[in-house]
């Protein structure tokens, strides 16, 4: 499938599920339990297929890993001194977190499976798992340094460890390195299973977006959109063509921060004092911009 089919069949399930939703067809009941399904099931077969076959020496690079702390941790910096006269507190927390915050596991890996092959696909599986780790952490961090919410950093921390893609990781890793076998029925299964992740993720991304005008603040919108999907890409390209080793840690590596601001960051924003309608918002046009954006990009790294 060439990118603008893949994009073009991308947009085509996102306006799928945002119709679904406005028939009432995928009401919030059926879209939590495709989210769900994607989450628990689709999406950890996925990372276990695409890692448990590749050269384990090949999938695990410092570069990788070092590489995507930088871009983030660097994003989180711009987004923090770009949005600081930003008031009141729950919009600039907001702009914050959304400006680096990456659809890293139901847009990203799927997107770079589709695009790049296996071992491309078993990187950005990877960093699904560091990103796992990292974003959420990160994400509940800057929300209570600026709007003051109350948390269990201890709770938060082992939910993201029963993150179903983290021991689908290790499993996937772990056979990688150990060279086993997956028996032939259940690897269809898997495979099946997996195929399911893009467009079960892209109907639950289209039925979750939703676009509230009462507090639309162009200049705030239009910074985190210009953060995440064209400042965040060319960073990530800049820092990985210069330390990774090989391509395919660079497709996987750009193409998964090139993502749009994942739902979740909306989830988390809303539950920790953010601005619930511009993180809706900031989903949205993320979203919508990054199908141009992400043609772009892949287009440039095949």
């Amino acid at each position: 499938m060439t990118v603008a089919a893949n994009l073009g069949y991308m947009l085509g399930v996102l306006c799928l599920g945002a119709l679904a939703k406005r028939l009432g067809l995928l009401d919030s009941g059926r879209r939590d339990k495709l989210t769900f399904f994607a989450f628990a099931f689709a999406l950890p077969a996925l990372v276990f297929t695409s890692t448990y076959d590749q050269p384990i020496r090949e999938v695990i690079e410092p570069t990788l890993v070092l590489g995507f702390w930088l871009v983030l941790f660097t994003m989180l910096a711009v987004g923090w001194v770009v949005h600081r006269r930003v008031s009141p507190d729950s919009v600039r927390s907001v702009a914050i977190v959304q400006s680096y915050y990456s659809n890293l596991g139901f847009l990203g890996l799927p997107l770079v499976d589709s695009t790049f092959g296996s071992l491309a696909s078993a990187k950005a599986a990877v960093i699904l798992g560091i990103g796992a780790l990292t974003h959420v952490p990160l994400t509940i961090t800057v929300l209570v340094l600026v709007n003051g919410a109350d948390v269990s950093f201890k709770e938060e921390f082992i939910g993201v460890l029963k993150t179903p893609v983290i021991p689908a990781l290790v499993l996937g890793l772990a056979f990688s390195g150990l060279g086993l076998g997956v028996p032939g029925v259940l690897l269809t299964g898997l495979d099946a299973l997996s195929s399911l992740a893009l467009p079960v993720a892209l109907l639950s991304i289209g039925a979750s977006l939703t676009i509230s005008t009462e507090s639309f603040d162009f200049r705030t919108v239009g910074a985190v959109v210009g953060s995440k999907v064209v400042l965040m890409p060319l960073l990530a390209f800049a820092v990985f063509s210069t330390f990774a080793s090989s391509w395919s840690t660079v497709q996987a590596g750009v193409t998964m921060l090139a993502t749009p601001t994942a739902v979740s960051s909306f989830i988390y924003a809303n539950e920790l004092g953010g601005d619930a309608d511009l993180a809706s918002m900031n989903v949205f046009a993320t979203t919508a911009v990054s199908v141009a954006t992400l043609f772009v990009v892949l287009q440039f790294l095949l």
